[in-house]
C-alpha cells in the first residue's frame, strides 16, 4: 500500500463504520418490535420469538448466495447492493403493518436480514483489508465499536416511537368487540410504519453515497467458490479451535439475541422491574451500551491479558449474573441481566479472530463458517420461547446460562490451536 492510497483507505474506513453503526440499529430495533408485535397479534413466547428466528436465520440462508455475489461484484458494491436490499425489507413493513399481517411482517425480516447479511459477509474483511495487516484486528474493533453504538441508540429511537403507546393487556383486548379489537389492531401495528420508512430513506441514501464514492472494491480480493475450495471450508472444521469456535459463536449470539429478546417482557414482570414497556425500552440501551464500553475496556485489558483468559473470565461473570438473576428477584434481579451486556463486549470479536488463528489459506473459510454460526441468534430464542412458555421467563434463562458456560470452556481451553491433520494444511495450500 502506497502513502498516496492511505487518505483514501482513511476515508473509506470512516465511511464503512457507518454501515455497522446502521446494522447495529437494525438488530437491535428487533427487541423493540417483540414486545410490540407479541401485544398487537396475542402471540405467546415462542410465536414471538419467530421473530428472531427469521432474522438470524437469513443468516444461515444467504450467507452463501451473498458470498457468490461478493465474488463478482466486489467489496464496495456489495456493500452498496446490501444496503439496497434492507432498504426493500425496510419498506415492506409498511404494507404488513397496513394489513396488518404477522407472516408479512416476518417476510419484511427476512429480505431486512439478508441485506444485513451481505453488509456482514462484506464489510468484515473490507475493514481487514483498510489499511495494513497487522492492526486489522484494531479496525476491526474499532468498527465493532460503532456496530455496539447502533445497539445502544435504537432502543431509545424504537422504544419512543414504537412502545410510546400504551398497549392493551390481553384481558384488556378480550372486553373489546371484534370490530374495536381489529381497529386497535390496525392502529398499533401502523406505529412502526414511520419508523421503518424512515430508515429505509436512510439505507437507499447511504447505498448511493458509497455506490458513488470513490472507495477502492478489492474485487480481485473477494475471491471465488471453486468446488475445490468448498472442500477447504469443511477442512477447516478439523481443526478443533475453528470447530469449537463456530460452536462458541452460536451459543454467543444465541445467548445475546435471548437476553435482549427477552428483556422488555422480562423487566416489565411485576416481581422484577414493574415498569411500562416504554421505559424498559432505555434499559435495553443500557444492556447494549454495556457491550459497546466494555469493548474499549476489553482492547485495553488485552494489552496485558491474554485474549483467549479474558475471554474465559468475561464469560465466567456472565454465567454468574445470568445465575444470579434466575434465583433472585427485584432490582439485583433486574441489574443483574442489565450488567451481561458489560461482559458480553469482548466475545464476538475475540472468538472470532481466536477460530481463524493460525490457518493460513484455510483463514477465509473458517471466517464463512463463523458468520453463518450467527445462526444461533435465529434458534436459542425459539427454544427459550418455548422454555419460557412451560416454566415462565424467569427460569427460561438456563439456556443463556449454559452458552455462556461453553464460552467459557472456549476461552480456557477450546481455542488453544492444534493440528490433528498436519497434511490437510498442505491440501489447502494446493486449493489456494
Amino acid at each position: 500500500m502506497t502513502g498516496t492510497q492511505r487518505p483514501n483507505y482513511r476515508s473509506a474506513l470512516v465511511v464503512v463504520t457507518t454501515i455497522f453503526f446502521m446494522w447495529g440499529f437494525i438488530t437491535c430495533l428487533n427487541d423493540i418490535l417483540i414486545p410490540h408485535l407479541k401485544a398487537v397479534f396475542s402471540l405467546n413466547y415462542t410465536q414471538t420469538m419467530l421473530i428472531q428466528f427469521t432474522f438470524f436465520g437469513a443468516y444461515f440462508i444467504m450467507s452463501l448466495p451473498m458470498g457468490k455475489l461478493l465474488a463478482k461484484v466486489g467489496y464496495k458494491n456489495a456493500i452498496s447492493l446490501g444496503l439496497l436490499i434492507a432498504a426493500v425489507g425496510a419498506v415492506m413493513f409498511y404494507p404488513a403493518a397496513k394489513a396488518p399481517s404477522y407472516p408479512l411482517f416476518l417476510s419484511a425480516l427476512f429480505v431486512l436480514a439478508s441485506g444485513v447479511t451481505m453488509l456482514q459477509v462484506a464489510a468484515n474483511p473490507y475493514v481487514s483489508l483498510l489499511g495494513a495487516e497487522d492492526s486489522a484486528s484494531s479496525r476491526l474493533n474499532l468498527a465493532q465499536a460503532f456496530n455496539s453504538l447502533g445497539t445502544t441508540v435504537a432502543p431509545y429511537f424504537g422504544g419512543m416511537l414504537i412502545l410510546g403507546a400504551t398497549v392493551l393487556g390481553a384481558s384488556e383486548l378480550a372486553e373489546l368487540s371484534q370490530g374495536d379489537r381489529l381497529a386497535y389492531r390496525i392502529e398499533q401495528a401502523q406505529s412502526v410504519q414511520m419508523p421503518y420508512l424512515l430508515l429505509a430513506g436512510v439505507l437507499a441514501i447511504l447505498a448511493i453515497v458509497i455506490y458513488l464514492c470513490n472507495l477502492p472494491n478489492f474485487k480481485d480480493q473477494a475471491g471465488d467458490d471453486t468446488p475445490a475450495e468448498t472442500v477447504s471450508a469443511m477442512e477447516a472444521l478439523r481443526h478443533p479451535h475453528v470447530l469449537f469456535g463456530v460452536i462458541g459463536i452460536f451459543c454467543y449470539v444465541g445467548a445475546e439475541v435471548s437476553i435482549g429478546s427477552f428483556m422488555i417482557n422480562y423487566l416489565s414482570l411485576p416481581e422484577i422491574g414493574g415498569m411500562s414497556e416504554s421505559t424498559a425500552a432505555s434499559y435495553v440501551a443500557y444492556y447494549w451500551g454495556g457491550a459497546m464500553i466494555g469493548r474499549f475496556i476489553g482492547s485495553a485489558l488485552m494489552q496485558k491479558i491474554r485474549p483467549s483468559l479474558l475471554l474465559g473470565l468475561f464469560a465466567i461473570v456472565a454465567a454468574l449474573l445470568v445465575l444470579t438473576t434466575m434465583l433472585t428477584s427485584g432490582h439485583l434481579a433486574m441489574w443483574s441481566i442489565v450488567a451481561i451486556g458489560l461482559f458480553n463486549s469482548i466475545m464476538f470479536p475475540t472468538i472470532f479472530t481466536l477460530g481463524i488463528a493460525k490457518l493460513g489459506p484455510l483463514t477465509s473459510k473458517a471466517s464463512s463458517l463463523l458468520i453463518m454460526a450467527i445462526v444461533g441468534g435465529a434458534i436459542l430464542p425459539v427454544a427459550q420461547g418455548a422454555i419460557a412458555d412451560t416454566v415462565g421467563i424467569h427460569h427460561a434463562f438456563v439456556l443463556p446460562l449454559l452458552c455462556y458456560l461453553f464460552i467459557a470452556f472456549y476461552g480456557f481451553r477450546g481455542s488453544r490451536v492444534i493440528n490433528p491433520h498436519p497434511a490437510s494444511e498442505e491440501g489447502a495450500q494446493a486449493h489456494a
